[in-house]
């Protein structure tokens, strides 16, 4: 009989609603889970068979299937097997695309006749959740399931997390340092809780400092590009060089890297308009979706450059950009922007 799920839209707390469904004891038959946070997706699944499956993978009430190679026939026999000694049976189903259209209908078909006693988790993680809402299936899949989207946390809970993690292995943490680590990675769990084990290994001191962070933390290309943009302003000619360096041995593309300059330059153009029509640094960061730490510093950059300035460096970003596609060595004309903005 067919039933519809009241969460079948993505949550970005889907680690909280989860817990208190668990906590509440009610479930639903089908899960959805998919998103870039991995640390609480794995969690959340790790919570579901800890409540569902206190003996683990040896329940005689959980299975787990991966990828594309399983076949539909035995999804169909784990949903129809009664379970032994408790109210539900759980059923993991990883990195399977049940949007693809040869299993879109065979799965819509045995969720309209999912059992009570079955709770099916659907997870995604080498393989994109990108189902086309405009097939018909499709949409009747997400409606007969609860997807919950694991996404990266806003700024001050993953703030508090990370000052948790650190005083869990011995070290304290200041909120803007905490601030800072988040970002100059990629600002999820996942990968914070190594770069959290190397950082508090490396100090030797109770707090760790800025310094710490910098010495064994490997910063990613828009951190980088955010740093030269900001050396760029302040006119330090070598640090920009030595940053623009930094990002030539990423060996990313050149068309990467402007890509990364110039999208530091336009949430500085962002900045200066904001402050010309008398915006908060609030709403800077609605607008434009930047964290605390870059929008406090942009913010600062921005009241320190003239609103043409900030259009000409765009500007010079944008004809660098369409420069490249012609040029042998995109390299010595990203070189010849930053030595230009950075003393002009």
């Amino acid at each position: 009989m067919p039933w519809n799920s009241s969460k079948s839209k993505p949550d970005t707390d889907a680690y909280a609603k989860l817990s208190a469904s668990i906590k509440a004891g009610e479930l639903e038959r089908c899960y959805i889970f998919h998103g870039p946070e991995r640390y609480l997706l794995e969690r959340g699944i790790s919570d579901l068979r800890a409540f569902l499956c206190p003996d683990g993978s040896s329940s005689f009430n959980y299975r787990r299937f991966e990828g594309d190679s399983l076949d539909l026939f035995d999804i169909k026999e784990a949903v129809n097997t009664f379970p032994m000694f408790a109210e539900k049976t759980l059923i993991e189903i990883h990195d399977f695309d049940i949007f693809k259209a040869s299993n879109n209908e065979n799965i819509r078909d045995i969720l309209l006749d999912l059992p009570d006693y079955i709770c099916l988790v659907f997870s995604y993680d080498t393989k994109a959740f990108k189902p086309d809402k405009r097939l018909k299936l499709n949409k009747e899949i997400l409606e007969l399931s609860c997807e919950l989207e694991f996404a990266a946390q806003e700024s001050k809970k993953l703030s508090r997390w990370i000052i948790k993690h650190f005083k869990d292995a011995g070290r304290d943490i200041t909120p803007a340092d905490s601030e800072y680590l988040a970002f100059i990675t990629d600002g999820l769990m996942t990968n914070l809780r190594g770069e959290i084990e190397k950082v508090a290994a490396y100090t030797r001191t109770e707090m760790v400092t800025r310094k710490d962070i910098d010495a064994v933390v490997t910063p990613t290309l828009d951190a980088i590009s955010f740093h030269l943009t900001d050396a760029i302003l302040n006119k330090n000619h070598k640090q920009a060089l030595k940053l623009l360096d930094e990002l030539f041995q990423m060996r990313e593309s050149p068309h990467m890297l402007i890509g990364s300059i110039s999208k530091s330059m336009r949430q500085l153009l962002a900045a200066r308009v904001c402050l010309e029509r008398k915006m908060s640094q609030h709403d800077f960061m609605e607008i434009s979706s930047v964290k605390p730490f870059p929008a406090e510093k942009l913010m600062k950059s921005a009241r320190n450059s003239a609103l043409a300035d900030c259009r000409r460096y765009v500007l010079a970003c944008s004809e660098t950009a369409q420069e490249l596609n012609s040029m042998r060595e995109p390299e010595s004309r990203l070189t010849e922007l930053v030595t230009r903005l950075a003393l002009g």
